[in-house]
């Protein structure tokens, strides 16, 4: 019935295999976990106990394949039509987290997006800026998520029909350095496959740094960069793109840039901050892309 599929790096997803595991049994399904090590450089002998449990495997690969890769090899090595995904450093909020899904699972070919949250407690200093990011732009509600089906749609807890996926992949031609969802989230709009869109959430805990935090993001917008230039993805998709295809059209992204240069630092202070800000933040996004398309390199320091 249920193949739950986890890529994991340099983490302990034992906890959440043994969650996963008592709830599809409580519900008397059949299913099966299965782990994929993307060539993890911290060794944690708890995963090496989930080769123990029925129904389950873990799989270490001798080197890293990136994000796009390891979720098509976890797909080709399911068994079952559905397919689970979670990332690894999640925990069901409910105890009913297994139970509903399987209420959406049913002859029609679909997605469904379960949601994530943050832990309402203050991380400490150097993680708050990817947690107060995430409370606000990703911890969406399902009512609100469901307004905009596809650019609400993340990959870290969401069902998904085999077949759909055998027609929409995960793309393994770009570069490793995210906004991977955003690309599967458009070819299933393209392709018309409903995503749905419910109240069954987990809690993220694998909050990074502010150094860590921040290289992530000009990964990110690097590879939203090449999306767009490589016409995988329309400008006006996402939101910041969309923004800086304005600028463009109005001649002022060597403002931006120049902004950008010239505030660097008082914008990353407040960033690493007690209280750091998100209009900021994007003001330093939108900088950096701007930068990015007058420079057409990509530095990662801040």
């Amino acid at each position: 019935m249920l193949s739950i599929l986890i890529p994991t790096y340099n983490y302990n997803v034992f906890p959440l295999v043994e969650e996963l595991r008592d709830q599809c049994r409580e519900c008397q399904i059949e299913y099966e976990i299965i782990i994929i090590d993307d060539c993890s450089s911290v060794i944690f002998e708890e995963n090496l106990k989930i080769k123990k449990l029925r129904h389950a495997s873990y799989t270490k690969l001798d080197c890293n394949i990136g994000r796009s890769k390891i979720r098509n090899m976890l797909a080709k090595k399911a068994q079952f039509n559905w397919l689970l995904f979670l990332d690894a450093d999640v925990l069901p909020k409910e105890k009913n987290f297994i139970a509903n899904y399987i209420k959406y699972i049913n002859s029609e070919e679909k997605a469904v997006n379960g949601g994530l949250l943050y832990q309402k407690n203050k991380p400490e200093k150097s993680k708050l800026l990817r947690w107060v990011y995430g409370k606000k732009r990703e911890a969406i509600d399902y009512s609100s998520r469901s307004k905009k089906p596809y650019l609400s749609f993340l990959t870290l807890n969401f069902l998904i029909h085999k077949s759909i996926f055998e027609t929409v992949r995960f793309n393994e031609s770009i570069p490793n350095l995210r906004h991977e969802d955003t690309l599967f989230s458009y070819n299933l709009m393209q392709n018309n496959i409903l995503i749905e869109h419910i109240d069954n959430p987990i809690y993220h805990y694998g909050l990074d740094d502010f150094q860590v935090a921040i290289k992530k993001e000009k990964e990110s917008l690097h590879n939203l960069k090449y999306l767009i230039d490589n016409k995988l993805l329309p400008a006006d998709y996402v939101k910041i793109s969309k923004l800086i295809h304005t600028l463009k059209k109005l001649h002022l992204i060597t403002f931006f840039s120049l902004f950008y240069k010239a505030t660097q630092s008082i914008l990353v202070k407040n960033l690493k901050s007690d209280h750091p800000s998100l209009f900021l933040f994007d003001l330093y996004r939108v900088g950096y892309l701007s930068l990015l398309e007058k420079t057409q390199t990509i530095n990662y320091n801040t």
